[in-house]
């Protein structure tokens, strides 16, 4: 007999080799009805898997959060059944889930095309249908090469190969579809439901590699219901509408280029928010004690040798050699992928009290990371991108007051954006890190100690949570999430604490007792890459920017030439008030110069005419809105000037 204990604390007694699916039934019928699969001990497995040990048991049903992985991965295997009924001869290599779907790549001679994707839905729905169950074999290496090498599977048999020795090769059926898996499944094609989509096709390597075949990838989205499918569906449209390369076309801000791949050209529009984020950062700073730094671009790799970046992290920095006449004298030097090393050199420089400390650097760093070029994204993935980075050299005493006071600005910057939900969540110790456990016990005890702090000081407005094995190599971090307009989640801020980089590079302060310490790193980073926290802005507010932080304010438009001199008035009037305004006096009708300025989100225009001209007056228009309002020129500035004011210097 064998001992299972219940979510609820209860414990009974069973046959060993008894199965998730009869105690299920033996519960109750429509809770065998709901069921998809269990968890033992926690591990998500086959509702049919016989239990042999004691174990802490829980019956997952449909409903359930956790059964949308399996939805997920069902509806892969389906997708795969499909395409092979549909296309005979094609081969079925992977079939992950993935953030929001799933994919499966497929080797065929004639690649597949959007076209193709109705009619492979709609065989989907024919196998859901069939309601086939899943059921599990394990078979011998040598007989599964050997089904697969006579259906002409030969990436499936790679894959076989592939599969460490002494590690079961599980087979799943649906029906008499069977593929190569590690599980788990659901209890049959059924329970996929009809919530499901195919989204896109895709060119992929086998294996990622260049050198081996193409491969067609065919993407998928799954969910519990049609509501949860349908407001996803609404969300990627929102997205596209929303997309910062789009946007920023149409608003003059940026532009990218093959002869600089992954970096920024940012136009003057673009440069204007750029500097108008970086200046409301530094006035952010000054109050709060930060000492604004510059370290250089391009160091020797000797340092990166002794910070651990060019053993960890060497694939993804760019290296330079200098050799002149004399070759004796050629150097290996990076570009910097990171400021910390470069900070701890400033640190180092002069001697060190603990009556210094804590002693915060920041910098608006430009780095560099090699990215692969299918990575790249816009402005949320380049390889040259500026960090809002700083360091905050302290004691061990003060570690936790500060990390608080880094959360505080953290928080407090992302309300000024309009962000009101973020999510904080502490990233434990690697698998490879560097430093002693006692280390990396002390700073995750108190790190958790913070992050109490941190969720009992929100009053439960800011959700908490662990994230095992995700920290940096030299230290557990808090990240920070926001979650934007249409409910897509970014990962921006990050507080990391660093007991080794100061012990590498030897840096020390004098205590009240005259010793010699390592003093505790702290790093953080608010937006983290400024390129994609802008990305994030425009994306969040699709263009329409509070006037604060829009990088045309005002435009001034007229109506007839009668009124050009009026406008020209206008407009320095503006200028001198600091709003960012432009005039537009081409002869055109004023409807076509207010939809082309709509269409560049220029948040206000001011409409002159003669009547306006002889009055003194304008007509204000505001982006999105078809009223107009009217108003004296000098209460039309006083209230721009007062709603661009920005809101840190606003709560001054």
């Amino acid at each position: 007999m064998i001992n299972l204990t219940f979510p609820d604390g209860s414990v009974r007694q069973f046959e060993a080799g008894v199965t998730g699916k009869a105690i299920a039934e033996g519960i109750s019928k429509s809770l065998a009805k709901k069921s998809v699969a269990m968890t033992l001990d926690g591990v998500l497995t086959d509702l049919s898997d016989p239990i042999t040990h004691d174990a802490k048991l829980e019956i997952v049903t449909r409903e359930d959060p956790r059964a949308l992985e399996l939805i997920r991965h069902d509806a892969a295997h389906v997708m795969a059944e499909a395409v092979q009924e549909l296309f005979p001869g094609t081969q079925v290599t992977i079939g992950p889930v993935i953030e929001n779907g799933f994919y499966y790549d497929f080797f065929r001679n004639e690649p597949f095309t959007t076209e193709d994707l109705p009619k492979i839905e709609a065989k989907m729905r024919e196998i859901i249908a069939r309601n086939a169950h899943f059921t599990k074999q394990v078979w011998s290496r040598d007989k599964a090469r050997q089904v697969f090498t006579d259906k002409g599977e030969m990436f499936k048999v790679e894959l076989v190969d592939a599969i460490p020795a002494g590690q079961d090769l599980k087979i799943y059926n649906q029906g008499d579809w069977f593929d190569l898996c590690r599980g788990p499944h659901m209890a049959s094609t059924g329970q996929i439901g009809s919530a499901f989509k195919l989204m896109k096709v895709a060119g992929a390597y086998w294996r990622g590699d260049s050198n081996n075949p193409m491969l067609t990838r065919i993407y998928g989205t799954a969910w519990h219901d049609q509501v949860q499918l349908d407001a996803y569906l609404h969300m990627l449209e929102e997205a596209e509408k929303r997309d910062h390369r789009k946007l920023g076309r149409e608003m003059d801000l940026f532009h990218f280029q093959e002869e600089g791949p992954g970096v920024v050209f940012w136009h003057a529009k673009g440069w204007s928010m750029f500097q108008e984020l970086i200046a409301y950062m530094r006035r952010r700073l000054r109050p709060l004690d930060y000492q604004e730094v510059n370290a250089p671009q391009v160091l020797d790799k000797s340092l990166w040798e002794t910070s651990g970046h060019w053993g960890w992290y060497k694939e993804n920095m760019f290296a330079v050699t200098s050799a002149g006449d004399d070759t004796e004298d050629e150097r290996v030097f990076a570009l910097k992928p990171m400021n910390c090393p470069g900070h701890v050199q400033i640190f180092k420089h002069g001697l060190k009290s603990y009556r210094d400390l804590p002693l915060r650097l920041a910098e608006f760093g430009a780095v560099h990371r090699y990215e692969p070029s299918g990575a790249l994204h816009g402005l949320m993935r380049v390889r040259g991108f500026t960090q809002d980075d700083a360091h905050i050299f302290c004691t061990e005493e003060q570690m936790a007051a500060e990390c608080l006071k880094i959360n505080d600005l953290i928080l407090s910057t992302y309300e000024d954006f309009g962000f009101a939900e973020v999510v904080v969540k502490l990233s434990t110790r690697p698998e490879k890190r560097v430093g002693s456990d006692a280390v990396w016990d002390h700073a995750e005890e108190v790190m958790m100690g913070v992050l109490k702090t941190i969720e009992e000081q929100s009053g439960g407005k800011i959700k908490t949570g662990i994230l095992p094995g995700e920290g940096a190599f030299y230290g557990p971090k808090f990240e920070y999430t926001l979650r934007d307009a249409i409910g897509r989640e970014w990962q921006c801020g990050t507080t990391q604490v660093d007991f080794n980089l100061p012990e590498r590079f030897g840096a020390f302060y004098v205590d009240s007792d005259g010793e010699k310490k390592t003093p505790v790193m702290i790093h953080r980073a608010i937006c983290g890459s400024m390129e994609r926290f802008l990305g994030i802005l425009i994306e969040n507010f699709a263009g329409h920017f509070p006037l604060w932080f829009a990088p045309q304010q005002v435009v001034v438009a007229t109506i007839t030439s009668e009124a050009d001199e009026y406008a020209e008035e206008v407009v320095a009037k503006l200028k001198k008030a600091g709003l960012r305004a432009s005039i537009d006096l081409r002869n055109e009708k004023i409807n076509y110069k207010v939809r082309e300025h709509s269409v560049a989100k220029v948040p206000v225009i001011l409409v002159c005419g003669k009547r306006e001209a002889e009055e003194a007056t304008v007509n204000i228009r505001r982006l999105g809105s078809r009223d107009q309002v009217s108003e004296t020129l000098s209460d039309a500035i006083a209230a721009l000037v007062a709603e661009a004011t920005p809101p840190d210097l606003a709560r001054a």
